[in-house]
């Protein structure tokens, strides 16, 4: 099946006439690092490796995506770079570009960045995403629970030696431990080159603290780069459903702000995520998914894998962030300590 060549009308489209457009594809539960807002505990059980979708199985799955409309696809875990195969992942999914796959980019803690990034961007890589919270070590300590900072600004810095474009730097912040790093983040990436995207945090994953108090919401990103610059950023009126708006400074600089918490994106996303043992999830904040990988494994073919894949798209009804933000405004919190039992709740299970 070429993914790329399937009609426009087959493309599903959901409930809320969101069309299939972006693919998050975790290829690993794990991490190397242990951030408060995605896991923090230190006692997982990971997934068996015999349940991890292999590396051709990842592209014929990568394939029914693209025949119902997916044409861009970002590799998440887990860190990914702990996955030894990623560069073999790569390079198989780097082949689909003759098929319509637009995008194939990365997203990354960095620890490992620095001895991998030749490797994927040969493999046929086409953009990277570091996760970077601070500046500070001490900081970055406090919050992954790890002494990884300089490996972390090491990857970063290998990533425009390999000969990548386009990269991002996605920053959570959070109050009392990073919002006083705004400006400076930004200032580092315009010297690395990379755009700098500030997160709200959000309440979802291991965020087992979570705090409406603890969010910086877009409003005050803007208040303090605006007192810092001293102008307020120009937003950029670019449409399309990216989770970002993005803004330029006075002096031409670009960041964006991805307003999760306060201001979701939901009745544009067109994201469904595929996680490393092959559960299909609409949302985010997904409670359930549809396991591919049963069907995969027993003979299915890729027309039954594509009827499934497009059926529950068309039944899709996901606001998962606005139906949060709303009961907290009714004043009615949902606790993520009750839904821990659901074991694709979490945060690194899930692709962020």
């Amino acid at each position: 099946m070429a993914g790329g060549n399937a009609d426009l009308a087959d493309h599903p489209r959901d409930l809320f006439d969101r069309p299939l457009g972006d693919l998050r594809l975790s290829v690993t539960d794990q991490c190397n690092l242990r951030c408060q807002y995605c896991m923090p505990e230190e006692h997982y059980t990971w997934l068996p490796r015999r349940d991890l979708l292999s590396t051709s199985e990842i592209g014929r799955l990568t394939d029914v995506f693209m025949s119902l409309g997916v044409h861009k696809v970002r590799l998440t875990g887990g860190e990914p770079l702990i996955r030894p195969e990623l560069p073999d992942i790569v390079k198989t999914l780097a082949s689909r570009s003759d098929r319509g796959l637009r995008d194939l980019a990365l997203t990354t803690n960095g620890v490992l960045l620095g001895k991998h990034a030749g490797a994927l961007k040969e493999a046929g890589l086409g953009r990277v995403t570091v996760s970077l919270d601070t500046l500070r070590p001490e900081r970055f300590k406090a919050m992954s629970q790890r002494s990884s900072h300089g490996a972390v600004m090491a990857g970063i810095r290998s990533v425009p030696e390999a000969g990548f474009t386009g990269t991002k730097i996605d920053t959570v912040v959070m109050r009392d431990f990073n919002e006083d790093e705004l400006a400076d983040l930004i200032e580092y990436g315009r010297a690395v080159p990379a755009e700098v995207r500030f997160i709200e945090y959000m309440d979802v994953g291991g965020a087992t603290h979570w705090s409406a108090s603890k969010v910086v919401s877009r409003l005050e990103i803007l208040d303090r780069l605006a007192r810092h610059y001293g102008s307020q950023p120009t937003p950029l009126d670019e449409g399309g459903p990216a989770p970002a708006d993005r803004y330029a400074l006075p002096d031409g600089a670009v960041f964006g702000v991805v307003s999760s918490t306060t201001q979701p994106f939901c009745r544009s996303c067109n994201r469904t995520r595929l996680t490393a043992d092959g559960i299909l999830l609409t949302c985010l904040y997904s409670l359930s998914g549809l396991n591919l990988r049963e069907p995969l494994r027993e003979g299915a073919s890729d027309e039954e894998l594509r009827d499934q894949v497009a059926t529950v798209w068309r039944e899709r009804a996901d606001r998962g962030a606005e139906n949060r933000l709303n009961r907290r405004e009714r004043g009615v919190f949902v606790s993520v300590d009750s839904l821990r039992d659901d074991p694709h709740l979490e945060m690194h299970t899930r692709g962020g």
